[in-house]
């Protein structure tokens, strides 16, 4: 009788562990076929081209440059950023020290202040207006200054359209990740909209996608240029 009882426990047991079994094998094989299906995707790819990502305490921007379309900027700024002018990456620890939400994020300023202005060879130097480039879509990086042709080392990035700064400002770049903007453009600030709690450019990445063109940007000066220094931010533009 004891035998039959434990014969019987045993058959249970069996008929209890082969759904069980089944059930692992099913999820292995849903497993393996997920990670067969993630295999064959192709990665994600960007366009080719320059591309500068700023990266922060609130995360990162990426920005494509307009390299072809305005050379000059594009060579001041990614040779600041690189260090190849002033020899050591210059935007590495730099803050935001203007933000205003629905508008801009403002930084570049190595006095943190917005009054600063790098004393390299080159600088200030001249506006590229592209007509093609106009401030219709959230995200453009731009040059702030004071005037026409004082660019120095400060730029922006647009939280909306701001179709008012056409032909006042260098449009360079287009960038993404506009949450981050967003968040940024949303810290505590003063009533000159500095941040109360600093937001740095941690460090600044310059990477090209693809294969260069015979005219890239190679970050050196564009050549001596007025030596007049950009005064006092606007009340109501970048500068």
């Amino acid at each position: 009788m004891r035998v039959f009882q434990r014969v019987l426990i045993l058959l249970v047991l069996a008929v209890a562990a082969a759904p069980m079994a089944g059930q692992e094998q099913k999820a292995a094989a849903t497993k393996a076929a997920a990670a067969k299906t993630q295999a064959a995707k192709p990665a994600e790819t960007r366009e080719p081209g320059l591309y500068m990502t700023f990266q922060t305490e609130k995360g990162s921007i990426t920005c494509k440059l307009y390299e072809k379309e305005t050379p000059v900027t594009t060579s001041m700024i990614v040779g600041l950023a690189v260090g190849k002018i002033g020899g050591k990456p210059f935007y590495d620890g730099l803050i935001f020290h203007r933000v205003i939400p629905e508008f801009m994020i403002q930084g570049g300023d190595p006095q943190g202040t917005g009054m600063g202005s790098p004393r390299f060879p080159g600088f200030p130097f001249k506006d590229e207006f592209v007509s093609t480039l106009q401030f219709n879509v959230p995200g453009r990086l731009a040059m702030a200054n004071s005037g026409p042709s004082t660019n120095g080392s400060q730029f922006f990035i647009t939280e909306v359209p701001t179709p008012f700064l056409n032909n006042r400002h260098t449009i360079f770049g287009q960038c993404g990740n506009l949450d981050v903007v967003k968040a940024i453009a949303r810290v505590p600030r003063d009533r000159n909209d500095r941040p109360l709690t600093p937001v740095h450019m941690n460090h600044v990445v310059v990477e090209r996608v693809g294969p260069a063109p015979a005219d890239a940007p190679e970050g050196k000066p564009a050549g001596k240029t007025s030596a007049k220094s950009p005064g006092k931010a606007a009340a109501k533009k970048p500068s």
